[in-house]
């Protein structure tokens, strides 16, 4: 198990559009990849987009994305690199 924290700088946060196109990229990996608000406690999967939605992700928070699985140092890698750094 893999995981890594960040904090969200989008001034709105995780919202529909990341949050879309952090599902697709997430189902091109075959590790489970949890994606979990440390302000409230919340997480979901980063492959459905609803539970990445209700974790209710704000600009400040602290995320931390677990990832389990084969292929967890690329999923790791590839999402620190696109999707981190732009949110």
């Amino acid at each position: 198990m893999k995981s890594f924290e960040f904090t969200v700088t989008n001034p709105v946060g995780i919202h529909a559009r990341p949050a879309g196109d952090l599902v697709k990229f997430a189902k091109e990996f075959e590790s489970e990849i949890t994606v979990t608000n440390q302000r409230n406690g919340k997480s979901g999967s980063a492959k459905k987009l609803f539970s990445i939605l209700s974790a209710v992700v704000k600009c400040q928070d602290t995320v931390t994305v677990t990832i389990e699985g084969p292929d967890e140092e690329k999923a790791l890698r590839e999402i620190r690199e696109h999707f981190a750094q732009n949110l």
